[in-house]
């Protein structure tokens, strides 16, 4: 499944949350990551970001597609993403 994941975390929190995303998808802006994820891969990234949150101070949106085949990117302006994928 290809997933948009965007989160806002409280500043004591936010490095956490990066170095857990970046496990598994693309950092693409601050914040905001995306890519390809298995099932198993999904679940596990949603416990992890889920276990270092505090509900009454952060959130975290997924977007999931079946595919990335009829999604439609457009960029404008400085590209703040990596191109790196650290597992």
């Amino acid at each position: 499944m290809f997933v948009i994941l965007v989160y806002d975390f409280n500043e004591k929190r936010v490095a956490k949350a990066l170095k857990i995303a970046r496990k598994y998808l693309y950092w693409v802006q601050n914040s905001v990551f995306e890519g390809e994820i298995s099932e198993a891969n999904y679940k596990k990234l949603k416990i992890e970001l889920q276990n270092i949150m505090h509900p009454d101070e952060d959130s975290i949106i997924f977007y999931t597609f079946r595919t990335q085949k009829y999604s439609k990117r457009e960029e404008f302006g400085l590209k703040k993403g990596g191109e790196e994928f650290i597992l």
